[in-house]
């Protein structure tokens, strides 16, 4: 047991890891803040070409794109884009490398759910609302945007916690984030301390938010049952 502690819980080693640790924590949630936006409003607007466009060609192309980037892998699209890129456009910066990756794969997954949000609002609930006078898009803004979004904001909640697991991926075009940093830290200590003390902090992260969504979905549950 003595040795096991050694090994992933040395408090030696978490003490002289966390300084280092604690900036690539703060780079993670940054770059959560600055991806998970981008992504959430793509994917708004994809929902909407889905679901409100009457172009058939435009719905297909939208839900193709959908599935491809759920599909493909997104570390093989993050290293696709960072390696491949400068041969079309030239040299691309790590963070829009990662930016564009991000948001290619998040706004996939962000459309299904505001997609499946807009579709569980019935149809008379636009044509109520045109009736007041309201446009097509004031409508949408006003009337069923804000039920949608309320109806999936569990599996909005549940999309963004995923987006900030993901950005661990960012260390392999050297963007400095936790884990990252944790494993160049392991690397001079011949330790896997610190490898778990990020493990720590990215669970004193998502913790509360993993039980504010478990509680967004009791209510869910609980809202269908009455």
């Amino acid at each position: 047991m003595e040795i096991f502690l050694q090994n992933f819980f040395n408090l030696e080693v978490f003490q002289q890891a966390l300084p280092y640790l604690l900036q690539g924590f703060w780079t993670t949630i940054w770059l959560s803040v600055l991806v998970i936006p981008l992504g959430a409003a793509a994917g708004l607007l994809l929902a909407l070409g889905q679901t409100q466009s009457s172009r058939r060609s435009l719905r297909w192309s939208i839900i193709a794109y959908i599935d491809f980037f759920r599909a493909f892998p997104p570390l093989v699209l993050l290293i696709f884009l960072y390696f491949g890129l400068p041969f079309v456009i030239g040299d691309v910066p790590k963070l829009i490398a990662v930016m564009l990756a991000f948001t290619l794969n998040n706004s996939s997954y962000f459309a299904e759910v505001f997609r499946a949000g807009i579709e569980a609002i019935p149809k008379g609930q636009m044509e109520a609302a045109r009736s007041t006078g309201l446009s097509r898009l004031q409508a949408l803004r006003w009337v069923i945007l804000p039920q949608a979004t309320r109806h999936v904001q569990a599996d909005l909640l549940g999309n963004c916690i995923e987006v900030v697991k993901l950005t661990a991926i960012a260390s392999v075009v050297g963007i400095p984030e936790l884990l990252r940093n944790a494993r160049d830290v392991q690397s001079l200590v011949y330790n896997p301390s610190p490898v778990v003390l990020a493990a720590l902090l990215y669970l004193a992260l998502l913790w509360p938010l993993t039980r504010w969504l478990a509680r967004l979905e009791h209510r869910k549950l609980a809202m269908f049952s009455h």
